[in-house]
């Protein structure tokens, strides 16, 4: 199950840019807004090395990570090309400008 949590306005994240949600006892989530204003969440880490990927650069649907430049799927948190790894997604949607992710419960719980 799922609880639907308001992180703030579309207008909050500049256009190819993130934003970081915390919350205490859990992963980092970030929430990121492309040039075409899709939004998209992941868990804050590359698969890598646990980079930060809120602090990466957005392109197209993807972010590179700031550490070692792995390009991240912000749908599927898939690394694409040659590199192997997942970030855990989280469900997100926009509802009269305002951002709201699923956050599932095992994520809810995480330490």
């Amino acid at each position: 199950m799922n609880d639907w949590l308001d992180v703030g306005s579309l207008s909050d994240i500049p256009q190819r840019g993130a934003r970081t949600v915390t919350r205490p006892g859990a992963p980092d989530i970030a929430v990121f807004r492309t040039a075409d204003d899709r939004i998209f969440a992941l868990v804050d880490r590359c698969p890598h090395k646990a980079g930060p990927l809120s602090q990466g650069i957005v392109h197209g649907h993807s972010v590179s990570c700031p550490l070692h430049n792995w390009n991240i799927a912000l749908a599927s948190g898939e690394a694409q090309g040659v590199d192997k790894g997942c970030t855990p997604t989280i469900a997100v949607k926009v509802e009269s400008g305002r951002i709201l992710l699923a956050i599932p419960a095992e994520l809810a719980a995480a330490a």
